[in-house]
């Protein structure tokens, strides 16, 4: 059976904009392979409702699992949970198990818990809550998307909070080997490694350092041994590569 698909959907103006680096995709890859749900897609929309929609409901349809990043926060620019909401076709109002969470960590902190505050328990009819250990504001899950902040330490502990729930396939297995050769001449080995070993995943990526040109070779799979056997098999073939 093959591993459960996953799409990612990033949301910001700051990280379109080039203000703001998103980190949140490096680190839900990492999680989801060792999950053995397969990111096939990421998306970065802006602060639009409408875009919000139609990525979502374009994603939703075309994988098992969609992961948001973004626009949960108290300002007027934080519109993901309004998109969610038309992009499922439900109502968003304050959730009172939302509000309790809220009420609780600013009665700790010693903080108001305003109205601008308030707008992060607005939740989509029919969600369940996303726990946040970081800062109490919850995510939220509705269908298989879930709805997630964008504060990386907030995102990641959200994760690690729904990861465990969801249906998970075989983990992925990868080694690495750095040939200090240019693309153009390991290309042909590459390829003919790929035909013998099909079930796995095989990229090159290139570098140049000090004016020198080399390249870094991925293999994946779910089976150690196929990877070993092709790993083997590709050190072979240029025994100058460094693991």
């Amino acid at each position: 059976m093959p591993n459960p698909t996953a799409a990612m959907l990033v949301i910001g103006d700051e990280i379109l904009s080039g203000r703001t680096r998103d980190a949140n995709m490096h680190y839900l890859a990492g999680e989801l392979s060792q999950a053995g749900i397969n990111l096939t897609e990421v998306r970065i929309v802006s602060d639009q409702h409408d875009r919000i929609v139609s990525a979502l409901n374009a994603l939703r349809k075309s994988h098992d699992h969609v992961f948001t990043s973004g626009g949960i926060g108290p300002t007027h620019d934080d519109i993901t949970a309004d998109a969610v909401a038309d992009a499922f076709g439900v109502t968003l109002g304050i959730r009172e198990d939302a509000r309790a969470l809220l009420t609780e960590h600013y009665a700790r902190t010693g903080l108001e818990l305003n109205a601008a505050r308030l707008r992060m328990a607005r939740i989509p009819d029919g969600a369940c809550l996303i726990e946040n250990p970081v800062s109490a504001a919850p995510g939220f899950s509705l269908g298989n998307v879930y709805v997630m902040a964008g504060v990386p330490a907030v995102f990641q502990a959200m994760v690690a909070e729904l990861l465990p729930q969801l249906e998970r396939g075989a983990a992925l297995y990868s080694q690495n080997l750095t040939i200090p050769r240019g693309e153009g001449e390991i290309a042909a080995d590459l390829q003919a490694l790929a035909q013998s070993f099909p079930q796995l995943s095989i990229g090159c990526y290139p570098f140049e350092r000090n004016g020198a040109y080399g390249a870094t070779v991925v293999i994946r799979g779910e089976e150690k041994a196929q990877v070993d056997a092709a790993m083997v098999r590709l050190a072979g073939l240029f025994p100058e590569a460094v693991a």
